[in-house]
């Protein structure tokens, strides 16, 4: 069974579209890139099938799904909500394939996942799908310049520590990674469109990776 979703706001000016067969790929996508930097995290303590049921993994896991997993679902639904304003139809779809490679190489520290993409189908031109694949990086590097102050306060809970320094640096190299104008990333879309926005969201990205690594 196939069901539809509208979600609208109160003044109508966003709407996002969506159905079952979506929400159920989105959580999913969540799930394995979350589990996959979980074992990342803990794979140089030694990985047993205790290890998964432990209280260190399941904070790994929570600090993963609130950081990793929240950059990568509002940057897709940031693609989804700009490609559905020009009247695309835009569904995410998850890769199951590379989910489950990207677990497996977690396993050896490295985390190299693609979890799927935003599927759009629709008539626009490469100014709009420049927009469109813009929305992504921008959302990530809102959410680290909304984290960037919380960087500098001293907090004593080691958690909410963790939480923002994972959120920032994670939606800093999210929005740089995807600025690699090759194959499908939508560095190439971008850059297709606006060299000028192209550039400027590197050196913005970029200079937000490096004020975490200078900060005291």
């Amino acid at each position: 069974m196939h069901k539809n979703y509208d979600f609208k706001s109160k003044n109508g000016r966003i709407q996002m579209h969506s159905s079952s067969k979506e929400l159920k790929d989105l959580f999913i996508a969540w799930l394995f890139v979350s589990f996959a930097f979980a074992i990342a995290r803990t794979v140089d303590k030694g990985i047993t099938f205790s290890s998964f049921f432990s209280i260190e993994f399941l904070i790994f896991m929570l600090i993963s799904a609130v950081t990793v997993g929240l950059a990568f679902l509002l940057h897709e639904l940031a693609h989804k909500i700009i490609a559905q304003r020009y009247k695309c139809w835009a569904e995410f779809r998850a890769d199951t394939t590379m989910l489950g490679l990207g677990v497996l190489m977690s396993f050896l520290g490295v985390v190299f996942i693609a979890p799927g993409a935003v599927m759009i189908f629709g008539n626009i031109d490469y100014r709009q799908n420049g927009k469109i694949s813009l929305a992504g990086p921008l959302t990530n590097i809102i959410l680290a310049i909304l984290l960037l102050p919380l960087l500098f306060m001293k907090f004593t809970n080691t958690l909410i520590v963790e939480i923002i320094n994972s959120g920032y640096l994670i939606n800093a190299w999210l929005a740089l990674f995807n600025m690699i104008p090759l194959w499908n990333f939508d560095g190439a879309k971008i850059y297709a469109w606006n060299r000028k926005i192209y550039y400027t969201t590197i050196i913005v990205s970029a200079f937000l990776i490096f004020i975490f690594f200078i900060k005291k």
